[in-house]
């Protein structure tokens, strides 16, 4: 137990160190070079514009995480259903799946616009933004897993006269999961990314528009902080769902 314990420690210690260094390496290589603050600031002024600015990063992180949330659900509830039906129903895939790989191929940066528009300048536009860039990740996933059922499993509960309802529930669903919670893994990073589109495509709040406003205003250091908040976000997101996959699935390694 004790010959185990130094190894781990050491490498539970390596990543901080590391980050550490290059946090490190990036302050001397900003204070030797003399690399202007408007460019690109050192850590210790991005750190000292966090603490000044604390009140307007939070209350623009709570909006950003707002939408990221309502919509990165809203994603979930509407490709839940809609890959199940493609899954189980050949001719739904054969007649739907293009149509919507053709949708997700349109740049969510030039449908923004569009939908600011249709929508207004409230927070419902951003939410659907999320929504069709959480979409289509969830979707596929949920789909691939779906299908993903062994064919010799399936074979053998229809000869024990299992119904197309239990098989569903106790084969589909269960190897579906893991593939479903790949997919949100992927989706919420991508909801944090839409949120942030649509704040700088309109928006009078969110770390978006902060990002925007302050880099017009060369507050570099301020804009900084808010793209380590925008990363710490995403962050603690995936770590949330990876926390919750290890919960529901635990009958994989």
């Amino acid at each position: 137990m004790h010959a185990s314990f130094g190894p781990r420690l050491v490498r539970r210690a390596t990543t901080p160190i590391v980050y550490l260094a290059l946090l490190v390496a990036w302050e001397l290589s900003v204070r030797l070079f003399k690399i202007p603050a408007w460019i690109l600031p050192a850590p210790s002024d991005i750190g000292e514009a966090a603490l000044k600015w604390a009140p307007e990063l939070a209350l623009n992180s709570l909006v950003t995480l707002r939408e990221t949330l309502v919509g990165f659900v809203l994603a979930i509830a509407l490709s839940l259903p809609l890959a199940i039906f493609i899954a189980l129903n050949p001719t739904a895939r054969r007649l739907l799946y293009p149509i919507l790989l053709g949708l997700q191929s349109v740049p969510k940066v030039a449908v923004a616009p569009l939908i600011i528009l249709w929508l207004g300048l409230a927070e419902w536009p951003k939410i659907v933004i999320v929504i069709l860039v959480c979409f289509f990740p969830i979707l596929v996933n949920m789909i691939a897993g779906l299908e993903a059922a062994p064919k010799t499993m399936l074979d053998l509960m229809r000869s024990l006269g299992a119904s197309q309802h239990m098989v569903f529930r106790r084969l589909r669903i269960p190897v579906a999961l893991p593939h479903f919670f790949t997919g949100c893994k992927v989706a919420v990073t991508f909801a944090v990314i839409g949120a942030v589109i649509s704040e700088f495509v309109a928006a009078q709040d969110g770390l978006g528009y902060l990002i925007l406003i302050s880099t017009s205003q060369s507050q570099t250091s301020l804009a900084f902080a808010a793209i380590a908040l925008l990363t710490l976000l995403s962050i603690v997101l995936f770590r949330g769902i990876e926390l919750l996959e290890r919960r529901v699935v635990n009958w994989t390694p």
